[in-house]
């Protein structure tokens, strides 16, 4: 059986910068970004490493803003 795969999509304007999407990741992927600063003036979410995404959307759940979405991909 193969194993999931996802692509996680932040709208990182709206990221406020609570970090508690990379407290919830399996595979420890999430992390803040410290070279950018969005609108709110925060560092947003992103991913580190898209390929061990595995779909399992702890991060989307956990989002009090809903900045995040995860698409499962085959």
């Amino acid at each position: 059986m193969a194993k999931a795969r996802g692509n996680v999509f932040f709208d990182s304007d709206r990221c406020k910068g609570c970090e508690l999407c990379t407290t919830v990741c399996p595979v420890d992927i999430l992390a803040m970004n410290r070279q950018a600063i969005n609108r709110k003036g925060y560092h947003p979410a992103h991913v580190t490493d898209p390929e061990k995404c595995i779909a399992c959307g702890n991060c989307a759940l956990v989002c009090p803003d809903l900045v995040i979405s995860v698409e499962r991909v085959a």
